[in-house]
């Protein structure tokens, strides 16, 4: 992929941007092999690669410059704004949709937050693409003070872009060096947007995480399925579940699902899509990973777990370890937080595992490692 932001220095955040894709690809599966280390037992599957460029399904845009005059992108060592409303990493469809946003931001008299001064009021525009190329856009504000303008010339928003289905504000005010606040304010009734994927249909909420590259997701989802399936547990608990990609992908009429999700919204959507596809036997509950596996009465056969890059923590894996759990599918984004987990479960050995690259032109990736007990 050419990038002329990376040429000319403006933007470097695509660190492998220089490399070859096959190379990127190598080495990112040799580096996580090397962090998990010599497991003669453990198989692994070819890399799940992405379409190079045009893959991302959603844009975290600083907003900079003046009202009249926004930059959507990054801001760089200085403060100043970067424009990034070409960047190759997102598709022609999101593309654009940027200049029409900018436009909304001079419209509506959308001030740009200044860091270094600790004023104004947009500081992101988040917005999310479906694979049917619907939107959801969020405006990151410091205060409510803008909302009335934003609602008031909406209208007009929504006729320039008719695929633009869900609206909200995320309030944030504190000067920090976070995304997103707790507090949504939403703008349109429509509350959801609908993520297909494999066939089963996902419901985004405003607060609700999805992966980046809708391709690569589906791809890890299908495996995990298709490990599950091989195995045919007759209990199924989905921890850190997000919206329930993994939950839903393995629903079956003869298995129990359980999906656990600290977010709310997310459970919310996951319980959408539940509803909507009439799976009696899955159901969704709000609540810490940790607290409900050490607290449950009985343990299932199969668990899958999807944690930050934290990874699930020395109690969680030890209560893996000790119970009947039969088999963990470990879905990581952060090879070496997995790998300090599997020292906690020793008697559940990797036997096959992929490695996802949804992150191209990024040292990042995602792995899925199939764990059984020995």
């Amino acid at each position: 992929m050419q990038c002329p932001h990376f040429d000319a220095a403006r933007c470097r955040s695509c660190t492998l941007l220089g490399r070859p894709y096959a190379e990127q690809l190598a080495a990112k599966a040799g580096h996580c092999a090397d962090v998990l280390g010599e497991r003669a037992d453990l198989q692994w599957i070819s890399p799940a690669a992405s379409r190079e460029s045009g893959f991302r399904n959603k844009a975290k845009m600083v907003v900079g410059g003046t009202a009249q005059r926004p930059t959507l992108g990054i801001l760089d060592a200085e403060g100043t704004g970067v424009d990034l409303s070409d960047c190759g990493l997102y598709p022609p469809s999101l593309q654009a949709c940027f200049p029409v946003l900018a436009a909304f931001v001079g419209q509506a008299d959308l001030t740009p937050y200044d860091v270094s001064r600790r004023s104004g009021e947009l500081k992101y525009l988040l917005v999310t693409e479906s694979p049917d190329a619907e939107l959801m856009l969020r405006f990151v504000l410091r205060s409510q003070e803008p909302v009335a303008r934003i609602r008031k010339h909406l209208p007009a928003l929504l006729r320039a872009l008719p695929q633009l289905v869900v609206v909200s504000v995320n309030l944030l005010p504190e000067h920090k060096a976070v995304v997103e606040g707790d507090r949504e304010i939403l703008l349109t009734d429509e509350a959801t947007l609908r993520m297909s994927v494999n066939g089963i249909d996902l419901y985004l909420r405003p607060q609700s995480f999805f992966q980046t590259n809708t391709e690569v997701a589906a791809a890890l989802y299908r495996q995990a399925r298709d490990w599950v399936d091989e195995r045919g547990p007759a209990s199924l608990w989905d921890l850190y579940c997000g919206v329930g990609g993994f939950a839903l992908h393995c629903a079956d009429p003869a298995r129990d699902v359980t999906g656990i999700e600290v977010s709310g919204e997310a459970v919310a959507s996951a319980d959408l899509s539940r509803h909507q596809a009439g799976l009696g036997r899955v159901r969704f509950q709000v609540g810490d990973a940790t607290a409900f596996a050490v607290g449950a009465a009985s343990a299932p056969e199969l668990v899958i777990v999807n944690p930050p890059r934290r990874g699930i923590g020395d109690r969680l894996g030890r209560w893996l370890e000790s119970s009947s759990v039969q088999q963990v599918i470990y879905s990581s984004c952060n090879a070496e937080s997995l790998a300090r987990d599997l020292l906690a479960m020793p008697s559940l050995r990797p036997r096959r595992a992929q490695l996802l690259d949804m992150f191209p032109q990024t040292s990042h990736y995602e792995v899925l490692v199939l764990l059984e007990r020995a």
